[in-house]
């Protein structure tokens, strides 16, 4: 477990399930995850695929709650990913971070993603590590900011335009 002033950072279990799909729910929450389908086969799907990035590479997306707290209030963290459309987005480590509502606005995405990026260096050696960020999506864009993640691509997805951006502007470019 990881903690933070104010959050505890846990590795997923399975009880975790019901906690991350109840977070996820509100349409809200979802406006930025994509075509995200709100039922429960579809959440045990992500996060199996959560479980399986640990279980294969040794790190993953955390469960995040308040310190004390028993609900989950988000999902972030540094997860191995292939998205299929190159980029530098396939077979990469990519952060991600998902704060439900009732959470929102208090700075606790950042204040995780810190902590998540911290130990993925600790524990894996410092390396690119890429994200995407739909379009429209201004408080993630401003939470990699302070991250220190810059754009390098966009990529049609779906319809969707996003952006890929990696960390830090010494980053390793792609070829």
């Amino acid at each position: 477990m990881l903690t933070t002033a104010r959050l505890e950072l846990s590795q997923p279990v399975a009880a975790d399930l019901a906690g991350v799909a109840a977070m996820v729910a509100p349409e809200t929450v979802r406006r930025f995850l994509g075509n995200r389908p709100v039922d429960m086969a579809a959440e045990y799907a992500r996060f199996a695929r959560n479980a399986g990035s640990w279980a294969l590479y040794g790190y993953g997306s955390f469960m995040v709650r308040e310190r004390g707290s028993a609900p989950i209030i988000g999902i972030c963290g540094v997860f191995h990913s292939w998205r299929g459309f190159d980029q530098g987005l396939d077979d990469t480590p990519e952060i991600g971070w998902i704060i439900g509502e009732t959470a929102w606005g208090r700075g606790y995405a950042t204040e995780a993603a810190r902590a998540a990026l911290a130990w993925f260096d600790h524990m894996q050696g410092p390396r690119r590590i890429a994200c995407m960020i739909e379009q429209d999506n201004t408080p993630s864009f401003a939470i990699a900011a302070r991250l220190g993640f810059v754009a390098y691509a966009q990529q049609d997805y779906g319809g969707r335009m996003l952006s890929l951006l990696q960390r830090g502007e010494d980053a390793p470019k792609l070829v």
